[in-house]
C-alpha cells in the first residue's frame, strides 16, 4: 500500500513539474495585435520548434493553456513528443485579430501573418537563445513555406523549416510548389505519408515540391508508411495525420533538426 502511495505521489509531482514548464506567451506583433503561443521549454533543448496546425489554424488558446479547437491535429497532439526529444516547443495560434472564423484561412500567405510570426521568432530567440525551426502540417505548410520565402535568418526568419503532409495542389489558394521556393536558403525537411489519401497531398505529386528546393543548402524527403487511417482522408486521424506512427515521425524529424 505504501509503495502504491509513493508511486502516485511521484507521478503527481512529475506532472506538476511538467505542467509548470508550460506557459502561454503573448507577443506584440502589429499595431494593436498580439501573437499567442503555448511554450513548452526544456533545460536540455537544442533547438526551438514552432508548430503550425493545419485546417483553419485557430486553436483558440486560453491564458491557462487549454485549446478549444484542433487539439487532435498531428502537430498539436504530438507537442509532448517533440518536447521529449530535447526541443523547446511553441504551438502557435491565430493572432488576436483573427480569433474568429475563418481564423488563418486566406491569411497564411499575407504580410501580416509574416509579421506576426517574425515577432514570435524574435521573442523565442531572445528568450531561449536557440535556433528556431518552423514545422507545418497540411495547411500549416502554406504558412511555413511562405514565411521561409519572405524572411531569411538575418531578416528575423527561421533557421530551418519542416513541411509535413504538404499542400501540393489547391483549389482554394496557392499550393506550396507554386511559391517562390528558390528564395529559401535554409535547410528544408519534407515528411510525407506514402499512403496519404488527401486529394491535396497525394504523394504522386511530391516531385512538384522536391524539384524546386535546389536553393536550400540541404533538403531531404522522409517517406512514412503504416499506421491507421480513420475517417476523412484529409483529417488528422487518417494517414494524412500519421495516426499511430506519431512517435516515429517526431523522432526522425527531431533527429534531422538537431543534426542540421
Amino acid at each position: 500500500m505504501m509503495r502504491r502511495i509513493m508511486f502516485l505521489w511521484f507521478i503527481a509531482c512529475s506532472f506538476n513539474i511538467y505542467a509548470q514548464s508550460q506557459r502561454v506567451v503573448d507577443v506584440a506583433s502589429r499595431a494593436g495585435v498580439t501573437q499567442r503561443f503555448l511554450l513548452l521549454n526544456s533545460d536540455n533543448a537544442k533547438a526551438t520548434v514552432v508548430l503550425f496546425a493545419g485546417g483553419h489554424g485557430g486553436l483558440q488558446l486560453s491564458p491557462d493553456g487549454t485549446m478549444k479547437d484542433l487539439r487532435g491535429n498531428f502537430l498539436v497532439r504530438s507537442r509532448d513528443l517533440f518536447a521529449a526529444q530535447n526541443l523547446a516547443v511553441a504551438v502557435i495560434d491565430a493572432p488576436s485579430d483573427r480569433q474568429s472564423f475563418p481564423y488563418l484561412s486566406s491569411f497564411r500567405q499575407t504580410a501580416e501573418h509574416v509579421a506576426d510570426v517574425k515577432a514570435a521568432i524574435a521573442w523565442l530567440k531572445q528568450e531561449l537563445k536557440l535556433p528556431v525551426w518552423l514545422i507545418g502540417t497540411s495547411r500549416g505548410t502554406q504558412s511555413v513555406a511562405h514565411i521561409a520565402t519572405q524572411l531569411t535568418p538575418v531578416d528575423g526568419g527561421p533557421d530551418g523549416v519542416v513541411l509535413t503532409s504538404t499542400i501540393l495542389t489547391d483549389n482554394r489558394g496557392r499550393p506550396v510548389p507554386d511559391m517562390a521556393l528558390d528564395r529559401i536558403k535554409i535547410p528544408v525537411l519534407v515528411a510525407h505519408h506514402v499512403q496519404d489519401g488527401c486529394r491535396l497531398c497525394s504523394f504522386s505529386d511530391m516531385p512538384k515540391l522536391t524539384s524546386k528546393l535546389g536553393a536550400a543548402p540541404k533538403s531531404e524527403l522522409l517517406k512514412f508508411e503504416g499506421g491507421n487511417s480513420v475517417g476523412d482522408p484529409c483529417e488528422a486521424r487518417a494517414y494524412h495525420g500519421y495516426n499511430g506512427i506519431e512517435g516515429d515521425v517526431v523522432e526522425k524529424i527531431a533527429a534531422w533538426i538537431t543534426a542540421n
